[in-house]
């Protein structure tokens, strides 16, 4: 036979691919739509957060404008005048100058205050005391003795109150007036046995307020301050307290604060200690209020 014919007939192979991996199965996501008390829940949780942000934004605008925005500039800090009060006392002939001047129509007489220091006594002064070179009321109070304006007396606090923002403060032999809502100077004078108390501002930093809470025409006074020198001024004739406040601006006081008690006899000594009438009161000594006046009184140093 031939070798062709002798030759074994192919036997096909067959070949079966599988697949190892197991097939993978589909995951399914159930969305669950929220119900209604959740909708409401997170709204109100979104505008009570929103609330929560209007209402501190509100009270931080409250506290700074109460604080810091007092409406009007001012030309001294509480810091600054602290540091005033702690100079050594400039050494001066004990005196009380008095001139006159009349400036938009407003007729006013001046004090300056030389070599004197002030406190605050719950005594008039006798107008035989040479010590004294002018005294004046300070501080208000009403009639069943409470003080209007932070008050205290040779270190004893006898009101805390600062919705008057203009205040003299006088400790260490000095003496300062200053515009501030701060209780930092009264807080020093405490300590140092001082005085202080507040009243209303008539000028701060050569600026007037834009409104005033007492009206009328009465007899007025204050004390102002032109560069380092203090004066207690007195109207001759009643003047509105706007008319008073601008004719102190224009006159050229920095600082000014108002001194209650304008048609009160009050007196002042000249350097040679000879006593002077302040206005043409005469009610001395003062019978009503009796040891509850706040007198603020300048004296010679000791």
């Amino acid at each position: 036979m031939d070798d062709i014919n002798m030759q074994k007939p192919e036997v096909p192979i067959i070949i079966i691919e599988r697949d190892e991996q197991p097939q993978s199965k589909e995951i399914v996501t159930k969305v669950v739509a929220p119900s209604k008390k959740q909708k409401w829940l997170k709204r109100f949780l979104a505008f009570a957060v929103v609330g929560c942000m209007i209402v501190a934004a509100i009270a931080g605008y409250y506290l700074w404008n109460y604080y810091y925005n007092i409406g009007i500039s001012v030309s001294v800090s509480p810091e600054q005048n602290i540091e005033k009060l702690k100079m050594p006392v400039k050494k001066e002939t004990p005196e009380i100058v008095m001139t006159s001047d009349s400036i938009l129509g407003v007729a006013m007489d001046f004090y300056a205050i030389h070599g004197l220091k002030a406190s605050i006594e719950f005594e008039e002064p006798d107008t035989a005391d040479t010590s004294v070179f002018l005294y004046s009321r300070c501080a208000d109070h009403t009639a069943d003795g409470r003080y209007l304006g932070s008050l205290v007396a040779e270190g004893v606090e006898k009101q805390s109150d600062r919705s008057r923002l203009g205040y003299m403060a006088m400790a260490d032999g000095n003496m300062v007036i200053g515009i501030s809502r701060s209780e930092k100077v009264k807080d020093y004078v405490i300590d140092r046995g001082g005085s202080f108390f507040r009243q209303f501002i008539l000028v701060s930093n050569g600026m007037i307020p834009s409104r005033f809470f007492l009206h009328g025409k009465v007899e007025r006074r204050a004390i102002g301050r032109i560069d380092n020198q203090l004066y207690y001024i007195a109207t001759r004739h009643k003047e509105t307290l706007w008319d008073f406040a601008d004719a102190l601006r224009e006159y050229g006081f920095i600082d000014a604060i108002y001194i209650t008690g304008g048609a009160d006899y009050v007196f002042f000594r000249d350097k040679d200690g000879l006593r002077h009438d302040i206005g043409n009161a005469t009610d001395y000594p003062h019978t009503k209020w009796k040891g509850m006046i706040p007198w603020l009184v300048f004296r010679k140093h000791q």
